[in-house]
């Protein structure tokens, strides 16, 4: 069996259906678990995700809980995505983010910004999904990317680089979006969502000692191409994720000469669903169930389903 590094990218609630539909199409269609992966990071959307993986409980009953109507779905998810706090921080927001953006206008803006709502029913429904683990940390490679405000600069939780946390709590933090949640206050440090540095992080997987023989990049906010209804912002969201990805991928390709690298995306099909709001709860399911079916012919398509068969090794159909 190949080495798999796996990289789940950012990308809101809708993101990380598009992460659960991906994961779960790529399981029934060669068989491979995720939960072997030498190494799993995780941004924001993507942080949960790798939670899951690495808890097995990559499945419908995570997404959707024990509601049956598309209310009680919805419901249940905002139980856990939208617990409302008292804004807050606006003295943080204008020593981290607001003035220094004044002065060197930037996406930084944001940084230390006062969130509607508070990040513990992310980590609540890591605990409530993950268990014990969420305490403690998963055995096998695993990095939660957040941001650093006062460093300004990527933590990747999980690694030697950063402070030692619970998963939950690494969760939580790398999923506090900015002007949505409260960042997350981690020994005495504030911590805002991975995205801000990178929304995938994948060149981490040079930290391994070894080379990987695959890296499989699920980029739920670096569409190729914008959809043709998207709002303008979409677009400059997707080119940054691009540019950034274009860049990590770079730096594998250049360590790592030998190593097979596959970026799988989101078509127009599941953007139109997926946006103009990451973070809509009513999005969510009709955004997984369209990954299942547009991955049924990505994965399909020769150039991929060749990687799959070098790597995944799925087993023959009769």
């Amino acid at each position: 069996m190949s080495t798999v590094g796996l990289v789940l990218g950012a990308g809101g609630i809708t993101g990380a259906a598009f992460h659960f539909g991906t994961i779960m199409a790529l399981e029934m269609a060669t068989g491979w678990d995720p939960n072997t992966a030498d190494v799993v990071i995780g941004t924001s959307g993507g942080a949960f995700v790798s939670a899951m993986i690495r808890a097995d409980a990559v499945h419908p009953d995570t997404f959707v809980g024990t509601g049956e109507t598309e209310e009680e779905i919805h419901d249940w998810l905002s139980g856990y995505l939208y617990r409302r706090g008292a804004p807050r921080g606006g003295i943080r927001w204008l020593k981290k983010g607001l003035l220094p953006a004044l002065r060197r206008p930037s996406l930084y803006v944001a940084l230390g910004s006062p969130g509607i709502y508070r990040t513990d029913g992310i980590a609540a429904w890591v605990t409530d999904t993950a268990g014990a683990m969420a305490e403690s940390w998963p055995e096998r490679p695993t990095a939660i990317v957040a941001y650093d405000l006062e460093a300004r600069s990527r933590t990747p939780f999980g690694t030697q680089a950063a402070p030692e946390v619970p998963l939950a709590e690494a969760v939580a933090a790398s999923s506090a979006v900015p002007f949505v949640y409260e960042p997350v206050k981690i020994n005495d440090r504030w911590y805002a969502d991975g995205g801000l540095a990178s929304g995938t992080s994948a060149d981490l997987v040079l930290a391994l000692p070894e080379p990987l023989d695959l890296v499989l990049i699920v980029a739920p906010l670096a569409a190729n191409s914008p959809r043709s209804s998207g709002h303008f912002y979409e677009d400059v969201f997707d080119r940054v994720g691009r540019t950034a990805l274009a860049t990590e991928i770079a730096k594998i390709r250049a360590a790592w000469p030998a190593t097979e690298i596959l970026v799988l995306r989101p078509d127009e099909h599941v953007l139109d669903l997926a946006r103009p709001n990451p973070m809509s709860v009513s999005a969510a399911i009709p955004t997984f169930l369209a990954t299942l079916r547009s991955m049924k012919y990505e994965l399909a398509h020769s150039s991929v389903w060749r990687i799959l068969e070098r790597h995944l090794e799925p087993a023959p159909f009769v």
